[in-house]
C-alpha cells in the first residue's frame, strides 16, 4: 500500500511539536526532507502502521520520531508511549544521545535498556514509566520474563513500536522473537500499538509489510520515497595475495601498499568479511605506517573487541580526521561515525543489500560516495584445477555491483516457516513468565503467535511430551505444566534471552585493560592479533576463562569462526554473465580488468560457456551450478543421497557455492549429468532429501527439538529442489 504527497500535508512543518520547530531552526535545517513529509502524513493523517525503506542518510530515524513525538508532547502517555526496538546497543547509544539533544526542551524522558546501563536507571524508568524506550530483543525478553506483573504498569499505554533496521530482523530466529514479543506485549497490555519499521535495503516491500504487521489486522502503508541522484564513485582494483608476507616485506607488497595509499591521510572505513580479515588489514596498515614514521590513525570494530575499544573506534571515526577503521557488519549498521570520505570494501560482499549498507556509509552531506573494493586470491598455477583458477571473489564482486546499477535489484528475505527452536524458547519464556499453565492455554499462548502460525497442535504436543522426557518442562499433580529443574537451570541464566548461538570465548584482558576475547587460545607464549595488534600470552586462566596478555612488535594471525550467509541464486546467474558477456566495466582497476579478460579466455577454452558439468583430471568431473547457497546445498543432498545410489561416487568436495566435484569410479560424466536431469524431472521434494536418522542441528536450542521435526525444519526452510530446475 502506498501513498504520495497530500495536500493536507503540505506544509506539515506547522504541525509538528513548537520544540521541534525550534530545534529545526536552531539546526538550520532548510527544509523537511521527502521521507519526512511523507511519514507525517501517514502518522498524524492514518491509524496504519508505517513502513520507511529509505536510503542511508535519508531522514528516517528522524521522520519516525518528528510526527511520533509531536503526538506524544500533545498527549502525553501515562506509561512508556514509545517502544524503540534496535538490532545492536551500539545504535541504541547512538539514538540516545540524538534524541536526548531533540527532546532538551520537552518533558518526554529517553530511556535506554540493555545490559551496559546501570540498575539504579532501570529502577527509575521502573518506578515512574514514561516517554521512549530504547531497547534489544534480548532485553525485551528479559522484562517479559522478570517483569511479568509490571508489564501493564511500563506499558499500559503503548502508543507506537519502531523497529529500526527491520531487514536486519527479517528471515531470521531474532526477528521471530521480535514479532512473538509483541504479540505478548499486545494480548497482555490489551492494546495494539501502530509500528514503524526502518530499513535502508529493502528489495521486496510487501514481504516487509507482511513482517511488519504480523498479528494485527492493520495496514502498512509505505510511502513512494524518491532517491535522490547520488554521485557514486566506484572502483575495484585485483591482487595477487601471498599469505605469508614477512614484516618486513609489507611496504613493498603491492596489496597492503595499495590498501594504505587508499586509506592514508582520511576518514576511512574498512569492510571486512570476517574478523580475520579486518585484523589483518589493520596490523599490516599499522606496521607500514609505522615505518613510513606516521602517526598511529588504525582501529579495529567487530565482536570479540571490547565494549570499551568498539566505542573508543567509534570516538575516533566521529571527531578525528584521518582515522581508519576496519569493521565487520558491527558498524554496517545505522551508527553515527561522521562523515566518511572513503569506504574500503575487502574482496566481495555477501550480498547486494550489505553493499548498499556499506555504501551509504560514505556520500554524506552532498559530498560523492566514493566506495573502493579490493578483491584478492593466491596466485593459481597450470596445476590448478579449473575451478580453483576461477577468481571467484573478483566476479561475485562484479555481479552484486551490476544488480544494483542495471536493476536496483535487492535480495527479497523470505520468512522462516518451522523455527523449532524459537518455539521451544518461547514456550520455555512464557512458562517462567507465568507459571503454571494447562495443556491446553500454553498451547493457545504459543501458537497463536504470528511465526508459529504453520506448526500443528500434534508437533506442538510431541515437542512438549519431547521436553517431558528430558526434564525441561514437568506435569503437575493437577496436569499443569511449569518448567523442570533441568530447564530451570537454562532459563534463569541470562544467556537464555538471547536466541541466537554464542561461541564459548576466553576474555582477554593485558594488566590494565579487557581487549576482547577469542575462541579457542593457543597456549602460553604463542602469539595472536587482536584489536589491530599482537599480543603474547603469558598465562591463561581456564576457570575464569581469560588469557593475560602482553603486547608484542611483530604481526600474527588469529582465526574466527565465520559464516558467509546465503548468497542468492540471482548473485550467482548475474556472475556466471559476468564470465562471458563482452562488458569493459568503467569502474575496473588495471589489474581487475587484467585478471578478469584472463578469466573470460579460460571459462571459453574450457567451454563453460556452453556446459555445466565439465571433466577434470582422471575421473573427476566439475559441477558449476550458478544457483545459490540454499540450491548448491540441496545439490549436495541430491549427490550424497539419490545419484549416489546410482553411480559409483567416490568423492564429492567443492567449495559453496561456486562449484562442486565429484569423482567416479565405473561411471561417466555423461551419466552424471544424466541422473542429475532424472532427479529434477521426478519431481520429488525436499524430504526426499532427509535420512530417517539425521537431525541438523543449526539453531541454538535445535538440541532440545525432536529428531523429526529437525528433518521438517531443514528440508522447508533451508533446502529447495525448486531452485535447481532453474
Amino acid at each position: 500500500m502506498a501513498i504520495t504527497n497530500k495536500a493536507s500535508i503540505s506544509n506539515p512543518y506547522n504541525r509538528l511539536a513548537p520544540f521541534i520547530q525550534d530545534y529545526i531552526y536552531t539546526h538550520s535545517w532548510t527544509e523537511l526532507r521527502q521521507v519526512q513529509i511523507e511519514a507525517c502524513g501517514v502518522i498524524f493523517d492514518t491509524d496504519a502502521h508505517l513502513l520507511l525503506a529509505a536510503g542511508t542518510a535519508s531522514g528516517k530515524t528522524e521522520a519516525a520520531f518528528l510526527p511520533v513525538l509531536t503526538l506524544l508532547h500533545q498527549n502525553p502517555s501515562s506509561t512508556v508511549g514509545v517502544l524503540y526496538i534496535s538490532p545492536i546497543k551500539a545504535l541504541i547509544n547512538d539514538q540516545f544521545e540524538r534524541l536526548n539533544d531533540l527532546l532538551k526542551e520537552a518533558d518526554i524522558p529517553v530511556w535506554a535498556w540493555h545490559g551496559d546501563i546501570s540498575s539504579s536507571r532501570k529502577q527509575r524508568l521502573l518506578k515512574n514509566p514514561q516517554g521512549i524506550l530504547q531497547i534489544t530483543p534480548e532485553s525485551l525478553e528479559s522484562l517479559l520474563i522478570n517483569k511479568h506483573s509490571q508489564l501493564v504498569h511500563l506499558f499500559g499505554d503503548l502508543r507506537f513500536v519502531i523497529i529500526d533496521e527491520i531487514h536486519a530482523f527479517m528471515g531470521s530466529e531474532r526477528g521471530c522473537q521480535v514479532l512473538c514479543q509483541l504479540a505478548r506485549l499486545s494480548r497482555l497490555i490489551k492494546i495494539l500499538p501502530r509500528r514503524i519499521g526502518l530499513s535502508a535495503t529493502l528489495g521486496d516491500y510487501s514481504l516487509a509489510e507482511e513482517w511488519l504487521k504480523s498479528g494485527t489486522e492493520t495496514p502498512v502503508i509505505t510511502p513512494k520515497i524518491q532517491g535522490g541522484q547520488r554521485n557514486v564513485q566506484l572502483a575495484l582494483e585485483h591482487f595477487y595475495l601471498n599469505n605469508e608476507v614477512a614484516d618486513s616485506q609489507l611496504v613493498n607488497n603491492s596489496y597492503y601498499h595499495y590498501l594504505f595509499n587508499q586509506s592514508n591521510g582520511k576518514k576511512c572505513l574498512i569492510f571486512a568479511n570476517n574478523r580475520t580479515e579486518a585484523e589483518c588489514a589493520i596490523a599490516s596498515l599499522r606496521k607500514i605506517a609505522q615505518t613510513e614514521g606516521l602517526p598511529d590513525i588504525y582501529h579495529v570494530h567487530h565482536g570479540s573487541i571490547s565494549a570499551s575499544l568498539r566505542e573508543s573506534a567509534e570516538a575516533a571515526m566521529r571527531d578525528h580526521n584521518p582515522a581508519v577503521t576496519a569493521a565487520t557488519i558491527t558498524l554496517e549498521l545505522g551508527i553515527d561515525i561522521g562523515q566518511l570520505e572513503r569506504v574500503i570494501q575487502l574482496n566481495a560482499p555477501f550480498s547486494v543489500s550489505s553493499f548498499l549498507q556499506r555504501l551509504g556509509r560514505t556520500g554524506r552531506r552532498g559530498s560523492p560516495a566514493d566506495m573502493r573494493f579490493i578483491c584478492t586470491e593466491d596466485e593459481p598455477s597450470d596445476q590448478d584445477s579449473l575451478p580453483e583458477q576461477i577468481p571467484w571473489q573478483l566476479l561475485q564482486c562484479i555481479a552484486i555491483i551490476q544488480l544494483y546499477l542495471e536493476e536496483r535489484w535487492i535480495e527479497p528475505i523470505q520468512p522462516l516457516r518451522y523455527s523449532f527452536s524459537l518455539l521451544y524458547h518461547q514456550t520455555m519464556s512464557i512458562l517462567a513468565a507465568m507459571g503454571e499453565l494447562s495443556v491446553a492455554t500454553l498451547a493457545q499462548q504459543v501458537l497463536t503467535l504470528p511465526p508459529f502460525a504453520a506448526i500443528s497442535k500434534e508437533e506442538f504436543r510431541q515437542l512438549l511430551h519431547y521436553l517431558i522426557d528430558i526434564d525441561h518442562i514437568q506435569r503437575t499433580e493437577t496436569g499443569g505444566i511449569i518448567i523442570g529443574v533441568t530447564g530451570e537451570k537454562l532459563v534463569r541464566n541470562f544467556k537464555f534471552y538471547a536466541v541466537f548461538s554464542e561461541h564459548l570465548e576466553y576474555t582477554v584482558r593485558d594488566e590494565s585493560r579487557e581487549i576482547g576475547s577469542i575462541v579457542m587460545p593457543p597456549p602460553p607464549g604463542n602469539r595472536f592479533a587482536l584489536a589491530g595488534k599482537t599480543w603474547e600470552i603469558w598465562d591463561i586462566d581456564r576457570k575464569s576463562k581469560t588469557l593475560w596478555v602482553k603486547p608484542v612488535e611483530g604481526i600474527a594471525n588469529t582465526s574466527w569462526r565465520s559464516g558467509s550467509g546465503n548468497i542468492h541464486t540471482k548473485v550467482l546467474q548475474r556472475m556466471r554473465r559476468v564470465l562471458f558477456e563482452s562488458v569493459d566495466y568503467p569502474y575496473l582497476q588495471k589489474g581487475a580488468k587484467h585478471r578478469l579478460q584472463m578469466v573470460r579466455q579460460l571459462g571459453r577454452s574450457a567451454g563453460l560457456d556452453q556446459k555445466t558439468i565439465l571433466p577434470l583430471e582422471g575421473n573427476k568431473y566439475c559441477i558449476f551450478p550458478w544457483s545459490g547457497t540454499i540450491a548448491y546445498r540441496t545439490m549436495e543432498r541430491v549427490l550424497n543421497f539419490v545419484v549416489r545410489e546410482v553411480l559409483d561416487i567416490k568423492r564429492i568436495s567443492g567449495k559453496s557455492p561456486y562449484f562442486l566435484t565429484v569423482e567416479l569410479g565405473n561411471n561417466t560424466g555423461n551419466e552424471l549429468e544424466s541422473e542429475l536431469v532424472s532427479f529434477c524431472e521426478k519431481g520429488l521434494s525436499s524430504d526426499d532429501l532427509m535420512v530417517s536418522a539425521e537431525a541438523p542441528k543449526l539453531q541454538k536450542y535445535d538440541e532440545f527439538i525432536p529428531n523429526n521435526l529437525l528433518r521438517k525444519a531443514f528440508a522447508t526452510d533451508y533446502m529447495n529442489v525448486e531452485e535447481l530446475k532453474i
